[in-house]
């Protein structure tokens, strides 16, 4: 992840400020909560579902166990068993629930950092 972002802005979220950097991630993820991801989500277009709340679940969790944010495949390997159970696959449950992308929306809504690079699996 990056260090410092180049620049930082105040988000006005329910009753509080929470800062993000000049692509839309939060500059410290201690900031997110469950209002961070509905606003976040609301400004890509997304209703978020069960299913989604499930994998930001997983995300939060995964980044306070190791301290970074989970690769798309680990994300992939836990949607596997309910994707499996509708003919799909983890990648495909998890590109359905986050279209345009795996950094772009599941690591922003989840409040991590921007990734210096990612791997999508």
């Amino acid at each position: 992840m990056r260090t410092r972002p180049d620049v930082i802005t105040d988000l006005n979220v329910g009753n509080r400020v929470v800062q993000i950097d000049e692509h839309g991630f939060l500059v410290d993820p201690e900031q997110w909560d469950a209002d961070v991801a509905r606003t976040f989500a609301l400004q890509q277009g997304i209703e978020l579902t069960e299913d989604h709340w499930n994998v930001i679940a997983f995300m939060r969790e995964f980044l306070t166990e190791h301290g970074l944010a989970a690769d798309a495949r680990f994300v992939m390997r836990f949607l596997d068993d309910r994707a499996t159970a509708r003919g799909k696959s983890g990648r495909d449950l998890l590109f359905e629930l986050f279209p345009y992308g795996y950094v772009g929306q599941a690591c922003r809504i989840s409040g991590m950092r921007q990734p210096r690079a990612w791997s999508t699996g």
